[in-house]
């Protein structure tokens, strides 16, 4: 974990010297996550595309912003991909209803439509956050048991630790990824990341 943190701290070191190899590395490592984030709320690649250009445009530009002592620079780049993907939703969303007679029945079930499906957007966007920032060991059992359908038991097997570890593990990534639902929607008051 420590030296995850030190490597991530020399990555921001290298961006404020403005080495664009440093750049590349982190976009060879972590584009497919940002990408993957911004496609699930987006639906559109293209625009998960553009999302992904705008999150590593926003390290580029102010690597200060992100601090390697408070989150790893994974989490970091995630919970970037999210609250810009919801942004990016909602700001479409808004534009589809100002051409559907907002003041109308017709566009008050339009918004509210729209209004669920940023909230569902939102909490698959945390829930994918969270479980990019989960540490390695209750990402692993999550996989193993959600991805690969195994039980705990088998779980265990795999990754070689003991029955109770393997339940410790479920439990703990379990409980962090139920949290996706009880936060509020990005773009929706709070500041960003």
């Amino acid at each position: 974990m420590e030296e995850a943190r030190r490597r991530d701290a020399r990555l921001r070191q290298r961006l404020e010297r403005g080495e664009a190899a440093a750049l590349g590395e982190l976009y060879d490592r972590f584009a497919p996550l940002v990408h993957g984030l911004a496609r699930r709320v987006l639906g559109d690649d293209q625009a998960a595309a553009q999302v992904t250009h705008d999150v590593f445009a926003r390290l580029w530009e102010a690597p200060g912003r992100y601090e390697p002592a408070r989150e790893p620079l994974r989490s970091h780049l995630a919970a970037l991909a999210s609250v810009e993907a919801v942004r990016r939703l909602r700001q479409s969303e808004t534009e589809a209803l100002l051409g559907a007679g907002a003041g109308t029945e017709e566009g008050r079930a339009r918004a509210e439509a729209a209004e669920t499906r940023i909230h569902r957007a939102a909490a698959a966007a945390r829930a994918d956050w969270i479980a990019s920032a989960m540490p390695r060991p209750l990402r692993e059992a999550i996989d193993q048991a959600y991805a690969h359908r195994r039980d705990y038991r088998q779980t265990a097997a795999d990754l070689g630790i003991t029955e109770e570890e393997a339940r410790r593990r479920l439990r703990l990534g379990l409980q962090l990824l139920s949290t996706a639902h009880d936060h509020p929607v990005p773009g929706a008051g709070e500041p960003s990341p």
